[in-house]
């Protein structure tokens, strides 16, 4: 990432676009690289300016934000997305998390706090607090019996570590409060949670809360 966050914004409403660009722009360490109507229009904008997070919008014409952080993060090297949406509990949250959609805002979210999850987000920290990721990852899993062996069977190429450090993970904890927990530097909770990525084929500490959640192993 770029001392800079470099910021595209994905939304159909082009007065949403203004006031994002102005609550952004006002951020001295923020910086709007680029506006999109439609999730169509991303794959360009994204390797012309190659922004650090896309801030989508979900409903849209034509290519929507599912579909569009879908096939943007299916890329390797893709820029972090943080998904816009009017209803905290959505029925497609849990496809744009599966996608790979680093978090969540909605759209009353207070100015100040539309630029700290953008610039945590760019870390590839979670932007909601624990208790409401946790929430958004129960409302959205369903069905984890069905899920629970094959999670199960994924998360044995883990080592013990990286295990434990990934059950703390999927309890919504931030790095500081695992190496707490489990008495380690934030430095290295940051190497198991990257290793414990590689190894499962993830690309975000979201994707591994979900693998964690539908294992039970979060509870």
């Amino acid at each position: 990432m770029s001392e800079r966050v470099k910021v595209l914004v994905v939304d159909d409403d082009p007065l949403v676009r203004a006031g994002l660009r102005l609550i952004l722009g006002g951020a001295g360490d923020v910086e709007v690289v680029g506006e999109a109507g439609s999730g169509a229009e991303v794959p360009a904008l994204v390797a012309e300016a190659r922004p650090d997070v896309v801030l989508m919008d979900l409903h849209m014409p034509g290519v929507d934000g599912l579909a569009a952080t879908e096939r943007l993060r299916a890329v390797p090297g893709a820029p972090e997305v943080l998904v816009l949406t009017a209803f905290e509990a959505d029925g497609h949250v849990r496809r744009a998390l599966r996608a790979g959609a680093g978090g969540f805002l909605l759209k009353d979210t207070p100015p100040a706090e539309i630029v700290a999850a953008v610039r945590r987000v760019a870390t590839g920290e979670p932007v909601l607090s624990p208790e409401v990721t946790r929430r958004l990852i129960d409302l959205a899993v369903g069905g984890v019996d069905d899920r629970r062996g094959p999670a199960r069977e994924r998360l044995r190429a883990l080592n013990n570590r990286e295990s434990e450090v990934a059950a703390e993970v999927g309890r919504g904890r931030s790095n500081a409060e695992i190496a707490a927990a489990l008495h380690l530097s934030v430095p290295t909770v940051k190497t198991h949670v990257s290793a414990a990525l590689a190894k499962l084929g993830l690309n975000n500490r979201v994707q591994l809360a979900l693998l964690v959640s539908d294992a039970g192993l979060a509870d």
